[in-house]
Order: structure tokens, then sequence, then C-alpha cells
């Protein structure tokens, strides 16, 4: 099992190589660049005074500063080179320099990564602290009302993207009802208030945006798990032991259960990636400056070092989550053995 994880360790190397070399190729193709905001930033400070003499590109940049942009973002190398610069940089935990807040790109993206990961991490304990206990539930009382009321109710989360979600509840209860604030983490007294106020004001603002964020996740989590404590319950050893004498639900919590874990522990990787990914549109939507938001306005912005500083990290979460997975998996089921083919 040692040589396995290994095995998935070295593959780390390969696969980030491979996705942040695509992302760096095409942050240099694409149009919209860092230089074309500077030019445009150009040509409104000449347009706010009162006019000028235009120059490259419609903005007030002559042909010597252009090259002096390009040499300072690295765009008057060719791709290869600059990616190979960047890469030797990323092993000394050296990010580059953000565009936009002109700081250091690791220190922007770990002032801002703590949020991210809180609401991630508890996201991820209401997802499986409900969808387990729920998944039992409906599994013992399977073609029940109960089963056929849940199920329509867990099968409108798992249809909804999460950005929905966090839509109609923004709108729903924050902006008709005025049950939770509109935006933000906190609110803007927050340093003056007590212990319990502060308390009350985290979790006035949490409420909606762990919704959204547990919405999906939890929905797939409790199809799957159910699913496989059927499959479970039906199985021969299931029957055998309630032939023997043990009641059905001995079976399900002796038996079955930790058997229907071993499809919820494979997907522990893809949702603690997807507590990160899914944070984009979240965090957009609720305005909470986290590691989502930063995101996304670095891409709306071309903040290109932000955006490979992001991938880095996003690319090593999703693949330690996978790591994550198996060794969930290895846990559960004494029976998997990962050879020398695993």
């Amino acid at each position: 099992m040692t040589g396995y994880f290994l095995r998935r360790l070295l593959l780390v190397i390969p696969t980030f190589l491979g996705v942040t070399l695509l992302v760096f190729t095409l942050t240099r193709l694409v149009p919209g660049g860092p230089i074309e905001r500077m030019m445009n930033q150009a040509m409104m400070a000449s347009t706010d005074k009162g006019g000028g003499q235009r120059g490259i590109g419609g903005g007030s940049l002559s042909e010597s500063q252009m090259n002096e942009l390009k040499a300072y973002y690295g765009f008057d190398k060719p791709i290869a080179q600059s990616y190979l610069e960047w890469l030797g940089k990323v092993l000394q935990l050296n990010l580059g320099t953000s565009t936009r807040y002109n700081e250091a790109v690791l220190q922007t993206i770990t002032s801002r990564l703590p949020v991210t990961v809180a609401y991630g991490l508890i996201s991820l304990v209401l997802t499986y602290g409900i969808s387990v206990p729920l998944a039992i539930a409906k599994a013992i009382r399977h073609r029940t009302v109960f089963d056929d009321v849940s199920s329509a109710v867990v099968f409108i989360g798992y249809a909804l993207p999460s950005y929905v979600v966090a839509i109609v509840l923004l709108v729903w209860f924050a902006f008709n009802l005025e049950w939770f604030p509109l935006s933000g983490f906190v609110s803007d007294d927050f340093s003056s208030r007590d212990m319990v106020g502060k308390f009350v004001d985290l979790f006035s603002h949490a409420v909606l945006p762990l919704i959204a964020y547990t919405a999906g996740a939890f929905a797939f989590a409790t199809f799957m798990m159910k699913n496989a404590l059927l499959d479970n319950l039906s199985a021969e050893y299931v029957r055998t032991a309630v032939a023997k004498g043990l009641t059905f639900r001995d079976a399900v919590y002796r038996h079955a259960f930790r058997n229907g874990l071993i499809p919820v522990a494979t997907s522990i990787g893809g949702n603690i990636s997807g507590a990160v990914a899914g944070s984009f549109l979240i965090e957009r939507i609720f305005n909470i400056d986290g590691f989502g938001l930063l995101g996304f306005e670095s891409l709306t912005e071309r903040d290109y070092p932000v955006v490979m500083g992001i991938l880095v990290i996003s690319a090593l979460i999703y693949v330690l989550g996978n790591i994550l997975s198996d060794v969930c998996v290895a846990l559960i089921d004494p029976r998997v053995k990962f050879g020398s083919t695993g």
C-alpha cells in the first residue's frame, strides 16, 4: 500500500505540470492581458485630462514604454522560457507579484484563503453529518412516504447548481424577507461587538452561503449512500445474517453500513476540491472576500500572476484530495489491497 501512495504522489508532478503549462500558455495567447489593461488606463487618463496625443493601440504609451511593460510581465520571451522561469520561482514558493494589488501573490492568496477554508470545512461536516444519517433512514424506510418525500426534496438540491441555490436564497431570504444580511463575511461594526454579538453576526452571514455550498454535495452523497446501502442489504451476507436471527436494523448498522460508506469515501476528494472551485460563484454572489472571489476578480481583471497562483493551489488540493479518498477507502474497507498493479 505504501508503494501505491508513493506512486500516486509522484503522479502529482506530471498532472501539475500539464495543468499549469496549459493555463500558462492560454494566458499568453488570449487578448486583454495586463498590458492591454495598462493601455486602456493610460487612454482613460489621457481622456480625463482633455485629450492628448494617442500612441500605440489607442493609448498614450510610447513604444519604449510598451517594451518595458512586456519585459516586466515576461511577454518579451518565448512561452516555454517564461514558463520555466515561472516554474522555478514556484519551486521557491515565489508566485510572483499581483498586477492588480501590487503585492506578493502568496500574500494576496493566504490573506483570503482562511475564509474559504472555513466555509469549505463546515460545509463538508454538514454534508456528511446530514447525508449519512438521512441515507440510512431512507434505506431502512425504502419506498415509504418518508423516502418518497425526502427523495423529492433531495433531488431538487441535486438538480439545481449551487450558484442557482445561492441566488434564490439571497433574493428570497436576504432581500425579500430580510432575515439575513445581503453580503459579506461579517458586518462593518464586527470589531466593536461583544463575543455573543460577534458569534451571532458570523452565524447570520454564514447561513445562506453554507446552504448553497452544501446543497449539491449533500444531495449527491445522500443518493450515493442510500443506493450503496440498498445494494448491500440485498447481498447474500446480509440475508444470511437476518436468517440467523439478526434484526434488519442491526444488519444495516453492523454489516451494510461500513460497505455503504465506500462510495461516499471515494467522493471526499472531489468534495474537498469542489468546496474550493465551487466557491468562485458563491463568494461572488454573496460578496465574501475569500479565495473564490479573489479568483473570479483576478480572471475578470486579467491578473495572471494571481490566476496562476490560484491554479497552483487548486491543482494541488484536487490531486491530494483524490489521494485522501484512496486513503479513506483503504481505512473503511480492509479488503482493498493496493498491489503493484493498483
